[in-house]
């Protein structure tokens, strides 16, 4: 950069480090592809586990693409936007986190070659936008349809799809049935509208011991906790249910107050006053005839007594969260001052309140509810690193279910939709002008690098197969793919692989646009801060492949 004067004049600061043009296009299609490529093993119901340290010592073995990404640091900032999108996905529909980050892996590697051959990346980008809306319109119309949510065989083939590529594959059917029960459980409908929120109501507790056959949907909730008196009732039968959300302590001032004291009968009269106000609030709570308190704060050791005199069960210092769970499983209301406790607040849906001892922890059940609106699923086997990888498989299950229910139409697995999709969009490409159609139909070519993973994983080999499958989706068979056991093709309506439609939507949207969104990049600027003096004249970490995959 020169001024009108021979010096140099310096726009960016000395310790700032300035990536322009291809160079910066070329790096990040770079970076997209070492993490695709990271993933790339992890899809299909073969698939490989990766085992990750983390730097406190602790291991994570899965095959959860989101689990892997949120476990490996990245240093390359388009790498970093790659991990985003695997959440992304994992947040709004649960499924699909591997094939989204192979998926945008392939797109960035398909635009690679445009680029070398002088093509402008917004003549790249406008193609991709206009097979994005293509395949979407495809899919809605043309290849997917309805299903009936009623049935429950067809339910569970949608789930087992899902849960079949996962570790707990083998407990398939005792997942799936978790999964649709829970969801089912906690879906509420309101003036038309449905709302299934699994996050909130339908808790995972993990118990190490047992196998995963002994895991089962409660139809109420359970918790790690043990009543506050022994001589408390540890089972009671149709239990009526308060929850509080207060102390049932004496109350401390908000700022610290002193109190001078003259005489000895003050003292006294302090002392009674105290006793007075927690007689007060227990004889309060009485006056609704409970069996059974819950308080999110603590319980003095007084109002312990009077409620072990009134033979109340009472439990202390139970999660937020846990209470909200109680509250929709048994129809009661949390309440915040025990002077405005009514009987309609008083839940009476609760079957069976009973206390007992797993290993070596106390678990506090309520179970046999009425239409429970929230639920625990409790899950047993053999050590932590199974309960953990359980669980995220579990979740996965989980918002399956939810997606069908909230959506019920469905797709063909086994990459047939993306062949299927692939064909229809190579079609369409003949008919457009100019030079788009070209990255119009690599997005074609591209999404078959599903199928090809599958393929792969399977140690089938790879061009055979898809050249056969080519040809079957040519004759007009949609519904073909691969078997990802066998690496055979087959027809995905026999073998009952299906996934639900929102999935595969949130699919494509999610890796195209992110392909969209790199490419729209031709600029790095990263400004490296001074940590001391030598820090400012050594270059800016420059992230490579090697560094990706580390």
């Amino acid at each position: 950069m020169f001024g009108s004067s021979a010096g140099p004049i310096l726009v960016l600061s000395q310790n700032t480090k300035r990536d322009a043009g291809k160079k910066v296009q070329l790096e990040n299609i770079g970076a997209g592809k070492a993490i695709a490529d990271v993933i790339r093993t992890c899809l299909g119901p073969q698939a490989m586990l990766k085992m990750l340290m983390d730097p406190m010592g602790g291991i994570v073995m899965t095959n959860d693409g989101n689990a892997i990404l949120r476990e490996i640091t990245v240093q390359h900032p388009a790498g970093k936007s790659m991990i985003e999108i695997a959440r992304t996905q994992d947040e709004e529909v649960g499924d699909g986190t591997t094939s989204v980050i192979v998926l945008a892996g392939e797109m960035l590697s398909v635009a690679e070659q445009f680029l070398s051959q002088q093509m402008h990346p917004t003549v790249i980008i406008r193609a991709y936008r206009q097979a994005l809306e293509d395949a979407v319109q495809v899919l809605q119309d043309k290849i997917s349809f309805p299903l009936d949510v009623s049935d429950n065989k067809q339910l569970i083939e949608v789930v087992q799809a899902c849960v079949g590529t996962k570790v707990i594959g083998k407990w398939c059917q005792k997942a799936c049935e978790i999964a649709i029960d829970a969801v089912k459980t906690v879906t509420l409908e309101e003036n038309g509208r449905k709302e299934s929120d699994i996050k909130r109501y339908a808790r995972v507790e993990k118990i190490p011991g047992g196998t995963i056959e002994d895991s089962e949907v409660l139809k109420g909730v359970m918790i790690n906790k043990d009543v506050t008196h022994p001589k408390m009732r540890r089972m009671i039968k149709n239990p009526r249910i308060v929850l509080l959300d207060c102390n049932l302590e004496y109350k401390k001032g908000e700022s610290q107050t002193n109190v001078e004291i003259m005489n000895e009968g003050d003292f006294t009269r302090i002392l009674e006053l105290e006793e007075e106000y927690i007689q007060k609030i227990c004889s309060e709570i009485i006056a609704v005839k409970p069996d059974l308190i819950f308080t999110e704060k603590g319980i003095s050791d007084l109002a312990q007594h009077y409620f072990v005199k009134a033979g109340i069960t009472a439990i202390r210092r139970v999660r937020k969260s846990d209470n909200n769970r109680i509250a929709r499983a048994c129809g009661a209301t949390i309440v915040n001052r025990t002077e405005e406790l009514k009987e309609e607040d008083v839940g009476t849906k609760a079957g069976l309140f009973e206390i007992k001892k797993i290993g070596d922890e106390y678990f506090t059940y309520i179970t046999e509810c009425k239409d429970p609106k929230a639920c625990t699923i409790l899950l047993r086997g053999a050590s932590k690193d199974i309960l953990n990888e359980a669980e995220r498989n579990l979740q996965d299950a989980l918002h399956a279910a939810r997606n069908i229910l909230l959506e019920p139409k469905l797709v063909a697995g086994g990459g047939a939709v993306e062949m299927a999709v692939s064909l229809l969009l190579t079609e369409k490409g003949k008919s457009l002008q100019g030079v788009g159609q070209w990255p119009y139909r690599a997005v074609a070519q591209a999404l078959e690098v599903i199928p090809r993973t599958l393929a792969q994983n399977c140690g089938a080999n790879i061009i055979r197969t898809l050249t056969a499958l080519r040809a079957k989706h040519a004759t007009g068979t949609s519904t073909w793919g691969i078997n990802g056991v066998t690496g055979q093709l087959a027809d995905m309506k026999e073998l009952g692989i299906w996934e639900p439609l929102s999935v595969k939507l949130q699919v494509y949207k999610t890796a195209i646009e992110t392909a969209i969104l790199l490419l729209r990049i031709d600029d790095i600027v990263s400004g490296s801060k001074k940590k001391d003096k030598d820090a400012g004249d050594r270059p800016a970490a420059r992230a490579t492949e090697e560094s990706m995959k580390e």
